[in-house]
Parts: C-alpha cells; structure tokens; sequence
C-alpha cells in the first residue's frame, strides 16, 4: 500500500505494529527543544530486542548500556506478578489486516529500554498513537487522537507516512514526562517498513518546535552482548598475535 492511499485506520494499524517489525536497530537521535538552542546534540544509538541499548555521544563517548541484559532473572518468577510470564511480542501473533499491520495487539511483554526522558523508547514503539486496538464504536473523539492530512514522505531514504495528531482526553502516553503528542497539533512520521516514530514536532502553544528525528542507519543487524556490556566478555581475538613471554629461567 502506498502511502498516499493509506486511510486513517491503517496509520493506526502501522502505529501498533512496530513490535513484529524489527528486532534490533542503529539509529542517529536528534531532540528539538523550545528556544534557542532549537536541538540537543545528537546521539548514536543501537537496540537489540528485548531490552538491549546502548547509547553514544557523535564523538563515541559511552553515555547508557544496559550492563544487566545477562543477570539471573529468578527473583522475578517468584513476585507474585503475571508480568513475568508474559511472551516477547515477537513470540505471540497479533491480528493483522490485509497489508500486514496489526489491527490488535494480543497481550504480551512490550516495552523498549529507555535513556533520559523515554522520548525515544516511546518512538520505537509509538502504540500510544493509536492504543492497543480499535475503539468499540467510532465516534467523535472516541480514539486516543484525532488524524488528518495524512501524506506521503521520504524520510532520509526510507518511506514513511506522516500525519497530523491532535490529542484526546483518552491519550495516555506511555512516558508522562515525554509525550509523543502534545496540547494541539502535532505532525508524526512513521516508517512504512518499521513502525517506527521517525519524527514528531508539535505545531502549537508554549511547546511548539518540541520533538525528535531519528536517521535509521541499520535494520536487524547481528549485535553481540558485548555492544551492551560495560565489561567486554569476548574471546580473545586469535587473529592477532598473542605475545609469549618467557620467564629468565626458560
């Protein structure tokens, strides 16, 4: 489906299907903010389903890793909490419509690691912008927001679809301190292949200029634990030469 044909309820669908899209991916994150400084620097990012960030300034300084990817998780199984047992969303099926995108999404364990305000774990998976499955009956303001002006984009290369969102009373973001949507209009872009929140700016009031973008520089690319390790626990190399060194009685 081109993106120029796509009707509302299919930008929903994209918006809710990030999760079966990709498993991991390099990003470069740009975060505007009011004033004059108009962004904060940029920063390079990777992900690794489930759970796995790792997050550099531009100069390669190690700024977030998530050094507990590989701890026991015993203690969770005997909380008490159903969340524990939970399925990775790439392990269960959700129902789908006919171009692929998820029309509802089945219960699961979601969420993306975070860094700062959240900003960009909720880009990675922006279901916000949507909810987890259709309203019962559509009526005005009956979704979490309301769409219009939906366009056809490129964005650094890559496809995507962008619209404009206003919020309703029912929008609950999923980082209170870093909504997706603001008070009035904000236009979103979303990539076509990913499901991915690429970009968002708000358009009005006191926050205006406020949001994100992201340059995707990789898809599903292979990452060792050691990306996200603060302790490298890699074999050695035994491609390089590996000094001997002899004692004075040898």
């Amino acid at each position: 489906m081109s993106a120029a044909s796509f009707p509302i309820d299919s930008f929903r669908h994209l918006c809710r299907s990030s999760p079966w899209r990709w498993q991991s991916v390099r990003f470069e994150l740009h975060r505007m903010v009011p004033g004059p400084a108009a962004a904060d620097p940029p920063l390079n990012c990777w992900v690794r389903r489930p759970g796995a960030l790792r997050v550099e300034t531009q100069e390669g300084a190690l700024l977030a890793s998530t050094t507990h990817i590989n701890e026991s998780r015993d203690s969770l199984f005997i909380s008490g909490s159903r969340k524990p047992w939970l399925l990775q969303p790439a392990l269960v099926n959700p129902v789908k419509d006919g171009d692929g995108f998820v029309v509802r999404r089945p219960e699961a364990l979601y969420g993306e690691p975070s860094y700062g305000s959240g900003r960009a774990a909720a880009a990675l998976d922006p279901v916000e912008l949507a909810g987890d499955r259709p309203v019962p009956l559509e009526a005005p303001f009956a979704n979490v927001a309301e769409i219009e002006d939906i366009t056809s984009v490129m964005h650094h290369g890559r496809s995507a679809v962008q619209a404009v969102l206003s919020p309703n009373p029912s929008y609950r973001p999923v980082f209170a301190d870093a909504p997706l949507l603001f008070l009035g209009r904000t236009i979103v872009r979303i990539d076509l292949g990913t499901g991915i929140c690429v970009a968002s700016q708000s358009l009005d009031g006191d926050t205006a200029g406020t949001g994100h973008s992201m340059v995707l520089l990789g898809l599903d690319e292979y990452m060792l634990d050691d990306l996200f390790e603060e302790v490298s626990m890699g074999l050695t190399d035994v491609r390089a030469h590996i000094p001997w060194e002899l004692g004075p009685n040898a």
